[in-house]
């Protein structure tokens, strides 16, 4: 695997999923018993944003001006974006950072465990040594966080059902392989299979290698309660157009607290007009 979330961490597609991830974690904490939150590609944990400049061979633009760099200094967030926008800035801050700019940006694993309650837990998995080594090390001694150095597609084999019975499974991968969405309607069948009112959240980008198509074609034929949440930045963009999250088994009301995030994040993060945004049930509840 080549890909390094570090050089677009904190750009647009962070800020939707991580707003979207906040108020699925939020959701789940109405009821007062715990959960497991299971992460399947989980990165290192913690992005150094002064880095993200450094490619592998050539120096690359910074991804994240554009992301959370857009959202920084403004006061005008509604509350489904305002509780994410606060717990990245304490972060940045409790990280030592003092520049008016953003530095330390969390991935979801910190993210979900800013937000945990001690009757939470979190199974973190990441396949790339060095990245889960990096991961291993920001969680260390916390005794309700697992860190798993495995192909995340096996987590929902090998963690569900959770003694909790309830989850929360966010399915992030890279997409640089052309059997992807193979490999997660796998994880997600036998995610269902062994917990089947878990809450799957599965994240992708829209391009036109990476067509959604044949995946939410499976989630109608199985009839399962789904909706998807897309945004749009750039429709002729050569490259990623945008992003979206398949949520299955969504909280209540998640969507229309999914409709006020897209509303608020098209207005800010445009790049032509203002940002295409839609959330539409695949298959209602």
């Amino acid at each position: 695997m080549n890909y390094r979330h570090s050089y677009h961490a904190g750009n647009f597609a962070d800020v939707l999923k991580h707003a979207l991830l906040v108020r699925l974690v939020r959701a789940l904490q109405r009821k007062e018993r715990g959960f497991v939150f299971v992460d399947t590609h989980a990165g290192r944990g913690r992005y150094d944003l002064s880095l993200a400049c450094e490619g592998d061979s050539r120096a690359r633009s910074p991804e994240w001006p554009d992301g959370i760099g857009r959202l920084w200094g403004r006061g005008d967030a509604p509350h489904v974006v305002a509780e994410y926008l606060e717990l990245v800035r304490a972060y940045d801050r409790g990280q030592g950072n003092l520049s008016p700019q953003p530095r330390f940006y969390p991935g979801s694993p910190r993210l979900a465990r800013l937000c945990a309650r001690p009757q939470d837990r979190l199974e973190l998995w990441e396949k790339h040594p060095a990245e889960c080594a990096a991961l291993r090390d920001q969680f260390k001694g916390e005794r309700r966080v697992s860190v798993h150095e495995a192909d995340g597609y096996g987590a929902t084999l090998a963690c569900l059902p959770p003694p909790e019975r309830r989850a929360l499974v966010l399915i992030d991968p890279p997409f640089e392989d052309m059997g992807e969405w193979s490999d997660i309607t796998a994880s997600l069948g036998d995610g269902l299979a062994r917990l089947p009112g878990g809450t799957y959240a599965v994240w992708y980008p829209l391009t036109d290698r990476a067509r959604a198509e044949g995946f939410t074609c499976m989630l109608e034929a199985e009839a399962l309660p789904s909706l998807a949440v897309e945004m749009t930045m750039d429709p002729q963009a050569p490259g990623m157009k945008g992003c979206g999250v398949v949520v299955v088994n969504p909280p209540w009301k998640f969507d229309d607290e999914a409709r006020l995030v897209l509303s608020y994040l098209g207005s800010v993060l445009y790049r032509c007009g203002a940002a295409q945004g839609s959330v539409r049930w695949i298959v209602s509840k």
